[in-house]
Parts: C-alpha cells; structure tokens; sequence
C-alpha cells in the first residue's frame, strides 16, 4: 500500500507538471516562418500564416526578442525577423527564451517526513534520476538547431 501511494503521488506530479507547452512548438513556427527569408514580416501576417493567435505569437515574439533570437524593426515596413541564422539558433536557446521551467521537472514535497525515511530516500532517487534526464534533454536541445528542424520538415 505504501509503495502504491508513492507510486500515485509520483504519477499525478510527473502527468500534472509534464504537460506539454505549446509555447516551443508554437514558437518554433514562428520562427521557421520567419527563416523563409530576411524581409521583416509583421505579427498579423505571422498569425495568419501560421495559425497563431495573434496576441500569443506578440508575447512570445517579445521574449524571443529580450533573448536576441529575433529583432524588430518598427514603422510601416517593419516587423520581426531573425536576429542570427537559422543554423545558430538552437531549442535550448529557443526554451530557456520562452519558458520559466525546466523542460522536466518533478516536484517532490517531503517537508514532512524523517530524513532516513524510506519514502524521503525514494524522493531523492527520483529527484537525481530527474536531474540527470534533465541534463540529457538538454544536451538533445542544444544539438538541434533551426536549420536542423527546417531540414527536417522540408
């Protein structure tokens, strides 16, 4: 029964927190559309071609920006544009532009039990095994780039 609950309390964090963002895939549009060419392009052709709703693609578009993935250019030509290659910009960097967390996390709560507890030992198991996914995912992201993903979908 202990192990069950351990086993429930596990799978209900990890599903809860594990939902996926769409604010990378949603981002990575964006900026694939963007590498079509050089021409700055506003957000409501952005949208529009892309199927972004528009006030979530200025916001993204805007923390992209903060990160130096895009810039913008402003008056009646202006608009949004890559600020590097497609061939220099990788996930990660996209990721950590756009997302305030962890791309896997789990969140343990054992305020409440003794420090050579079993249940407090499980904890720290899945919290180093987490942390070395962590690392791994990482890794993944920062090997692939825009150019990669373009390639990919071509």
């Amino acid at each position: 029964m202990f192990f069950l609950i351990i086993y429930v309390t596990l799978t209900v964090t990890i599903n809860k927190i594990m939902s996926a963002s769409t604010k990378l895939s949603t981002s990575v549009k964006a900026l694939c559309y963007l590498a079509t060419d050089s021409k700055p392009k506003n957000s409501t052709d952005i949208a529009k071609v892309t199927g972004i709703n528009a006030s979530k693609l200025r916001k993204l578009l805007s923390m992209l920006g903060k990160s130096g993935i895009v810039k913008s250019d402003s008056g009646m030509l202006g608009g949004f544009s890559l600020a590097r290659k497609p061939s220099e910009i990788h996930l990660q960097e996209i990721y950590c532009a756009i997302e305030d967390r962890k791309a896997f996390y789990l969140n343990v709560n054992d305020d409440n039990l003794k420090e050579n507890s079993s249940s407090k030992k499980i904890n720290y198991f899945f919290l180093d095994l987490f942390s070395d996914i962590q690392v791994e995912i990482e890794k993944k992201m920062t090997d692939i780039t825009l150019q990669s993903i373009i390639d990919n979908i071509k």
